[in-house]
């Protein structure tokens, strides 16, 4: 069990202060900081965020690396950080980044093209509603997703189904708030300078959940096993389904 492992409490969820206003969730894709300013989040994503690559491998194949034809779906991939690094390090598992910019898929396949890799796709899909049939990836992972979404255990109820019998998912969320939302600061900053349309439906500050709340949004699914992990910075959560 990874260090500061806590068991998880069956408490209804508590709503970020944060989160995202309901009536946001009928907008249109294009009406979004990671449309309009795709680069701030792309340079966020690639210097300034942990990187839980390392993280991710330890806890999903401790004991060695995935079984060759393993499928793995990103959600909220961004510019593909994730979904190309572990596909550059296990060329026999096939890999689908989803996201809902197609700005930021953008960047996901130039750096998918760059590095040759032939293992890894990317598609605009809403991660409330994936397009994929039910038991269709062994893997699932999430970073830095739950900061935006409107309804996160909508996104976790995706992600069972979604998971094959025995699959497993990773999620890693950020617990400082500042640090959070300073991609979200940025954007907001850039499209008020450059006099970008408003109306866009992400908020000015990240939601960040409490250690208790992160760990209530699992409960609704009876996984197999549910492991939750902090450390200073972040807090990950690894569930198998049965």
């Amino acid at each position: 069990m990874p260090p500061h492992a806590i068991a998880v409490s069956q408490e209804p969820i508590e709503t970020p202060t944060s989160a995202v206003p309901s009536k946001q969730k009928t907008k249109e894709y294009d009406d979004s900081l990671f449309e309009h300013a795709a680069w701030i989040y792309a340079f966020c994503r690639e210097h300034l965020f942990r990187d839980d690559t390392k993280r991710m491998i330890m806890a999903l194949w401790p004991n060695g690396g995935p079984a060759p034809g393993t499928r793995l779906v990103e959600l909220g991939c961004g510019p593909g950080f994730y979904s190309c690094a572990l596909a550059e390090r296990f060329h026999d598992i096939s890999i689908t980044g989803v996201d809902r910019s197609e700005r930021q898929l953008k960047r996901a396949r130039e750096r998918a093209r760059i590095r040759r890799l032939t293992n890894c796709c990317f598609k605009r899909v809403n991660a409330l509603q994936l397009s994929d049939e039910d038991a269709s990836f062994h893997i699932v992972i999430a970073s830095r997703l739950f900061t935006i979404l409107p309804e996160p255990t909508r996104a976790i109820d995706e992600m069972y189904r979604v998971l094959k019998p025995g699959g497993r998912c990773f999620v890693a969320e950020p617990r400082i708030a500042f640090w959070a939302s300073l991609p979200l600061f940025a954007m907001w900053l850039l499209v008020g300078v450059t006099h970008s349309r408003n109306g866009y439906r992400e908020p000015q500050h990240a939601a960040v959940f409490s250690t208790s709340a992160f760990g209530r949004l699992f409960a609704a699914q009876p996984w197999k096993q549910r492991t939750i992990w902090t450390d200073r910075r972040y807090q990950y959560a690894l569930c198998e389904k049965p």
